[in-house]
């Protein structure tokens, strides 16, 4: 009896990463913890112990994005690291690091370009995006540094070229320490402007 309710319970739970997938893919839902939650509200789902990693999620994205449209996946994606590419040049003084489904390859057609930016003071950046004439929005965004600290960060919100990014601005030396990434509670994978231009040659 055990061994049946395990199996129905993985079942369960593939079937609910499948579907948060499926919303972040076609809904532009990008938060995971949202998207796990109305996955288990579509499914009629209260066992929060079935519920899946992000981990899980983010394995399910990518098998929907290879099965659904997988010609205009690689075609947004490409252009978006293109934009992002740019956007680095534009702010190249602020040692631009791209992090996120942008840079993983999981980015759906509503992803934010997510950056990092190291300066002295938030306020040079703002600075810089004035100068070249950037509308933008100040924000706190909450950074998970280690298991047991997080941080509030500056972070600016504007949009280039049609596409909507998020920019982190970190001390000049967090640069040395990446965040936990949301996705697998890892060191978040950053990619300066050479390894971006790379990625946007190979495509």
């Amino acid at each position: 009896m055990p061994k049946k309710f395990s199996q129905r319970a993985e079942d369960l739970r593939r079937a609910l990463a499948q579907e948060a997938a499926r919303l972040m893919a076609e809904h532009g839902i990008e938060d995971f913890l949202q998207a796990k939650r109305k996955a288990a509200d579509r499914l009629g789902v209260n066992d929060v112990a079935v519920l899946p990693k992000n981990i899980e999620i983010e394995a399910a994205l990518r098998e929907h994005q290879r099965l659904f449209g997988r010609d205009s996946h690689d075609h947004t994606l490409k252009e978006q690291r293109r934009i992002a590419l740019d956007t680095m040049r534009m702010l190249s003084e602020f040692q631009p690091r791209l992090v996120g489904s942008v840079l993983t390859g999981t980015a759906t057609a509503y992803s934010d370009i997510n950056l990092h930016l190291f300066a002295d003071a938030s306020e040079s950046v703002a600075i810089k995006l004035l100068e070249i004439g950037v509308p933008h929005e100040f924000y706190e965004r909450r950074v998970k540094m280690d298991a047991e600290r997080s941080i509030n960060y500056p972070a600016l919100r504007f949009e280039t070229n049609g596409r909507s990014v998020d920019a982190t601005v970190f001390p000049i030396d967090g640069i040395r320490q990446s965040p936990y990434s949301p996705v697998d509670g890892r060191p978040m994978k950053r990619a300066d402007a050479r390894e971006v231009s790379e990625l946007v040659g190979a495509n």
